[in-house]
């Protein structure tokens, strides 16, 4: 009678074999697994940290352009009502600084935006970094 081959074994068995081939001592998979999703969920947070201040900058972005066509659309028509031309400079002069103005305000404004966006995410990563490291560290102090 033939003899039947073996199946082939399982990732985590060929890897429980090796640690017991090479006397490791024994894997906790559920703490790996546990440790991997840990890390998955803080990326998880950082990227909903990182979308929501690339919401935020878009808003804000949309918000200073419908200013901008606004403003546009009040001088042209300001422009139209017969006036000289030393108050036509005046008006255009007055346009451009405050467009001037307005545009360091709101280059001020995204920048806060992602300052914080990227504050958050570097945050919630650290402090991943931090558990991590606690939990290698216990790990090891119990192993001794």
């Amino acid at each position: 009678m033939a003899k039947k081959p073996e199946e082939p074994k399982s990732f985590m068995d060929m890897f429980a074999d090796l640690g017991k081939n090479l006397k490791m001592p024994n894997v906790d998979v559920d703490a790996i697994l546990s440790h991997h999703r840990k890390n998955l969920e803080a990326l998880e947070k950082s990227a909903k940290a990182t979308s929501a201040g690339a919401s935020a900058v878009f808003t804000k972005q949309r918000e200073q352009l419908q200013a901008t066509l606004s403003e546009i659309t009040d001088m042209a028509q300001n422009m139209r009502a017969g006036s000289g031309p030393q108050d036509m400079m005046a008006k255009q002069a007055d346009f451009a600084r405050r467009s001037f103005e307005a545009a360091v305000k709101n280059a001020s404004d995204v920048g806060e935006i992602m300052r914080k966006s990227g504050s958050e995410t570097v945050e919630i990563l650290r402090n991943r970094i931090k558990e991590a490291m606690d939990e290698i560290r216990e790990g090891y102090e119990k192993n001794k």
